[in-house]
């Protein structure tokens, strides 16, 4: 390969990325003819798979229960550790009580009907949960504590009529749940007793274990609990300024759901008869929480041979992407497509979401809905198409076979500010990405209209 004409090809495709089409660029420095080819005559084939339990991996919970006709019948309820604060204050503390308290995203919080009274009781786990932990749980959760002793139970609903101005402006609606005063002051004795129970997590469940918080009443509503903590009531007996006896009143929120505790949702579902004959007569849907996943057969052989007969002695690949229309299900809980789907490869699916990685565009690709086109975009998949031409050899069938999977992505935002400018630029970066266990989604993907488009510049040498 003419190493200097190569060099010279990258520039101007660089130059030329945002091109749609070109016939006659000009000539170069040595007289050649630049183009830049597009292709997108491949096919996929894929199938819709069973996906039975997913693992754990968010501070998410969910509760409630809901029967849609399109959907299916879903149950969950959860477990939890709680992660305590390292110190708490103790001089002179009177406990007075502890509650349980659950907030949940007005907006994205729920499916179903906000009205319908739902009833939940609380457990005090009697052992240390395993891990890893998987929403098929509930079938051992019978073995972690005693279904005849709850600690509390609350109706609720998720309806702020008749409440204050003030709790109607907030962004989340809380489930408040007292818990016994008995069970605050041992949690208050554990940390007295010793302050390393606190420091260390393992040890602090060893005492103990945490909560199963299960819905015992009502149905036609789920609802996705984003922060769940444990406040501590309190006072101090002291003097006013003036000498008077007086109490002042305190509530530590000292008991908080983490990444580093284990919590998990243990849900049941039942596909919908419609859903079910949708699936077996071979329509493409993605269902979760649990259900159904997707497994595709990806082209990349196909791809790779279209480019390398068409790129000549020196090319350069500008861009590959694939796009992933789909079809909304209609039903009456407002349930929706997955706002994110990830595209795995099947072998390393299981290894992806226990070592918590990012996706690298080569064995792993996020797939975002656009809810306007109706589509998920996968915009970058060159460095796949790279790395198999690269290999000088066709990819195996563990190579191009992918799971499609719904998840979630969790992200965190940074500033940076400038020496010279007063100002700050946030960036956003994905922290994680975990399998999605939040309030039920379902899609009908469209494979046969799927499109996958591959752009590269190829420089033809005139003699």
């Amino acid at each position: 390969m003419n190493r200097f004409s190569l060099t010279a090809l990258t520039t101007v495709a660089v130059a030329l990325s945002s091109c749609d089409n070109s016939d006659e660029i000009g000539a170069s420095i040595i007289t050649d003819d630049i183009s830049i080819v597009n292709e997108d005559d491949f096919t996929i084939a894929g199938k819709s798979i069973r996906n039975e339990q997913v693992q754990s991996r968010t501070t998410m919970q969910l509760i409630g229960s809901i029967d849609a006709t399109e959907y299916g019948s879903l149950y969950s309820d959860f477990v939890t550790q709680f992660m305590p604060a390292s110190s708490i204050e103790t001089e002179g503390v009177i406990v007075d009580g502890i509650t349980l308290r659950m907030a949940i995203p007005k907006s994205t919080g729920y499916v179903g009907d906000t009205i319908v009274p739902m009833g939940l009781e609380v457990y005090e786990l009697t052992d240390n949960l395993k891990y890893p932990i998987y929403s098929s749980f509930g079938d051992e959760v019978a073995n972690y504590y005693n279904p005849s002793k709850p600690i509390a139970s609350k109706v609720y609903n998720f309806n702020t009529a008749g409440l204050s101005d003030s709790i109607k402006a907030l962004a989340y609606f809380e489930i408040p749940v007292d818990l016994p005063k008995s069970l605050a002051q041992r949690l208050f004795d554990i940390y007295v007793e010793d302050k390393n129970n606190y420091l260390i997590p393992e040890q602090f469940a060893k005492k103990f274990h945490g909560l199963y918080v299960k819905s015992n009443y009502g149905d036609g509503r789920v609802v996705k609990i984003g922060a769940t903590m444990m406040s501590l009531k309190y006072h101090i007996d002291g003097k006013t300024d003036e000498g008077k006896d007086t109490t002042y009143n305190y509530v530590g929120d000292y008991y908080g759901v983490s990444p580093e505790i284990i919590t998990n949702n243990n849900i049941t579902y039942r596909m919908s008869k419609d859903l079910e004959d949708r699936y077996t007569s071979g329509e493409n849907l993605l269902v979760a929480p649990i259900g159904l996943d997707m497994e595709i057969k990806f082209p990349i052989n196909d791809i790779r041979s279209t480019y390398l007969e068409g790129a000549g002695r020196v090319a350069v690949i500008n861009s590959l992407s694939f796009s992933l229309p789909v079809e909304e299900i209609s039903n009456d809980y407002g349930i929706t497509p997955p706002p994110y789907i990830l595209m795995v490869r099947s072998d390393k699916k299981n290894e992806f979401f226990a070592k918590n990685q990012i996706t690298d565009n080569l064995t792993s690709f996020l797939g975002t809905y656009n809810s306007t086109d109706k589509c998920y975009n996968f915009p970058d998949m060159r460095a796949y198409l790279t790395e198999s031409v690269k290999n000088d050899k066709p990819a195996t069938e563990e190579e191009y076979t992918f799971t499609i999977t719904p998840v979630t992505v969790n992200t965190e935002t940074e500033s940076s500010s400038s020496y010279y400018y007063y100002y700050s630029t946030p960036s956003t970066t994905i922290s994680s990405i975990v399998p999605y266990v939040e309030t039920p989604v379902m899609v009908k993907i469209l494979l046969d209209d799927a499109k996958i488009s591959l752009s590269y510049s190829k420089q033809t040498v005139k003699i």
